[in-house]
């Protein structure tokens, strides 16, 4: 007797990814949407165009990331690049706002104001206008017969997104240099090759993740939705379904006299409009970035049906027990002020507030001493001791200006500067000089040990008035 042969295939680990067509809703939590939507790409897109006069070496841009001088310039800030704590700073207010947010109402950012969902968002918006809404646009993906109607639109939908691609990769070049002057040399093909690489880089991957990778981005490159859970806690605000109140769920008209159904009635509007293609009445899911929009499609069915609004809604799992027994939930002042996140908070402010001081304390001038310490003194013919230093003389203005270099601390020191006959130098607009200076003790002020006399550069600008100082050491006067 043979052993008869299983011929089952083994399931396979791989599954197809299936495209998601978001169905229109109108609501709150879509206007808000629409409205941070065109708020950012605004920002995003037009900024690199607003001007503000740098003086005659600098393009009059306001917002610039100079990598030939290392320089960041932010309206009336420079930022240089000795002062890279002011973008450490802001990173760390980022990372704890990104804290705050999300422990007090969830994955706010991954809803709303995230790159990738915005670009999404917008690849949406163009795919609708073109090929219908949701069921037009699943239609149009199931048809197996390419004719010229799927062959046009299609066409049309690809360089529409080419078309807003581009002019994503270009907006983010023209940060990098003048944008008027870069935009003409890129039309004509006379810009940098790297401004091009650059371009076809950023235009290729917004095509591919907005058009077409869209929620893969969030769920398995972005590993934000891995780290929410431990900045989330029960009394954190996000989207959930009452299912106490919905449950059990069916089709079916609801009055007065229905007691053996919950309030939904199974329409999947909330499926329909979800940008990830979740069920949000499967529970919290790490997919799921609280956009609110199946909260604004269940509320507009509730409104249709006769019922109360709220049965999907920003809830705390806190408040989930009162509910359930017919309470109230605790109002969401009281959710979003709590240790956590005043904790968030205070340090937040208090990394803002340091940024300002240190911005508004700093000079416009700068100055740094090194001692050349070979050799470390010079006995000179006359017989006086003659020490060199390395002084650099940082401008941070927009135009040429006089500096003048003078010691206090011992009357018997006296300075002479490389190169000119007098104290003072002048420092190019927004650049840093390197200035050699020799200080020389009198005649007989070298003990016969050599010494060490403590005394302090000034550095001044004749043009206003500001002064900064250094102080340092002489070597081989006697005291």
């Amino acid at each position: 007797m043979s052993d008869s042969v299983n011929t089952t295939p083994e399931p396979s680990l791989y599954a197809a990814r299936e495209p998601i067509f978001p169905k229109r809703v109108k609501g709150n939590f879509r206007a808000l949407k629409w409205v941070i939507m065109a708020v950012t790409l605004g920002i995003y897109y037009l900024t690199p165009m607003l001007r503000w006069d740098r003086g005659p070496s600098l393009p009059d841009q306001a917002v610039l990331i100079d990598l030939g001088s290392r320089r960041f310039f932010f309206f009336m800030i420079e930022i240089w690049p000795h002062e890279f704590y002011f973008v450490a700073g802001l990173l760390i207010m980022a990372g704890l706002g990104l804290f705050l947010f999300t422990s007090a109402v969830g994955r706010v950012w991954c809803g709303y104001a995230c790159p990738q969902t915005v670009w999404t968002d917008l690849f949406i918006l163009v795919e609708r206008w073109i090929e219908g809404d949701r069921n037009a646009r699943l239609r149009l993906h199931r048809q197996k017969k390419l004719d010229f109607r799927k062959v046009r639109l299609r066409l049309t939908k690809w360089t529409s997104w080419v078309l807003i691609s581009l002019a994503t990769g270009g907006a983010w070049v023209f940060y990098f240099a003048d944008a008027p002057t870069l935009a003409v040399d890129l039309v004509t093909g006379q810009a940098h090759p790297a401004a091009h690489t650059t371009m076809a880089i950023l235009t290729g991957t917004t095509f591919l993740f907005g058009g077409f990778a869209r929620e893969q981005i969030c769920i398995y490159a972005c590993p934000w939705p891995r780290i929410q859970a431990a900045m989330m806690d029960e009394d954190t605000l996000t989207i959930g379904y009452r299912d106490w109140r919905g449950e059990p769920r069916g089709k079916g008209k609801r009055d007065e006299t229905t007691t053996d159904k919950g309030d939904c009635i199974d329409c999947m509007a909330c499926v329909n409009v979800c940008p990830m293609g979740i069920d949000i009445r499967d529970g919290q899911q790490m997919e799921c970035i609280t956009c609110g929009l199946c909260i604004d499609a269940c509320d507009d069915i509730m409104d249709k049906i006769g019922k109360p609004r709220g049965l999907i809604d920003y809830l705390a799992l806190s408040d989930e027990t009162r509910e359930r027994e017919g309470g109230n939930p605790r109002s969401a002042f009281k959710h979003v002020l709590r240790p956590r996140t005043i904790l968030y908070t205070v340090m937040w402010s208090a990394v803002g507030i340091a940024l300002v001081v240190a911005l508004f304390v700093r000079s416009d001038i700068e100055a740094t001493v090194a001692p050349v310490r070979n050799p470390t003194f010079v006995t000179l013919s006359d017989g006086s001791i003659r020490n060199t230093y390395e002084v650099r003389l940082r401008n941070k203005h927009g135009d040429d200006r006089p500096f003048r270099i003078t010691v206090k601390g011992d009357p018997t020191l006296r300075i002479d500067l490389e190169g000119t006959a007098y104290e003072t130098v002048t420092v190019p607009a927004d650049q840093m000089l390197n200035q050699r200076v020799y200080v020389i003790a009198p005649k007989g002020s070298a003990p016969a040990t050599g010494g060490l006399t403590q005394f302090r550069f000034w550095v001044e600008d004749i043009s206003n008035g500001d002064r900064v100082h250094k102080d340092t050491v002489f070597n081989g006067k006697g005291n």
